[in-house]
């Protein structure tokens, strides 16, 4: 279990360095919103006519993904609670296996009392 924790803490940890390169993405998507609409022919080769079109959906794309990163980022930043739910699971599972322990003892205690009342009756 002690493995499965620390398989547990590797992956937040590399979701938290994650986190941090995309926030930081996050922080200059103002800035590389305005660098990808900005006609790049000024400062770089002249693109040939016939791949405008392309360029025009790269552009497209490019500015979807920096919009969907939001969402993304949400999904990673919630991931440091996940050890946190972990031992809450561990507890319960301890917590259910004592009553799934406690409850066979019931069982077989009530099992011996019925056949003790058979006895008694049946004298």
């Amino acid at each position: 279990s002690s493995l499965q924790f620390l398989f547990v803490d590797q992956k937040c940890q590399i979701f938290q360095d994650m986190n941090n390169h995309l926030e930081a993405v996050l922080r200059e998507k103002r800035t590389l919103r305005q660098r990808l609409i900005k006609p790049r022919c000024q400062d770089s080769l002249p693109i040939e006519a016939p791949y405008h079109k392309y360029i025009v959906e790269l552009l497209t794309e490019a500015v979807t993904f920096i919009e969907k990163l939001e969402s993304h980022l949400q999904a990673v930043r919630s991931s440091p609670q996940i050890p946190t739910l972990m031992k809450d699971m561990d507890i319960a599972l301890t917590k259910t296996e004592v009553l799934v322990r406690d409850l066979e003892e019931l069982t077989e205690q009530i099992l011996k009392w019925r056949e003790v009342q058979k006895g008694v009756h049946s004298d």
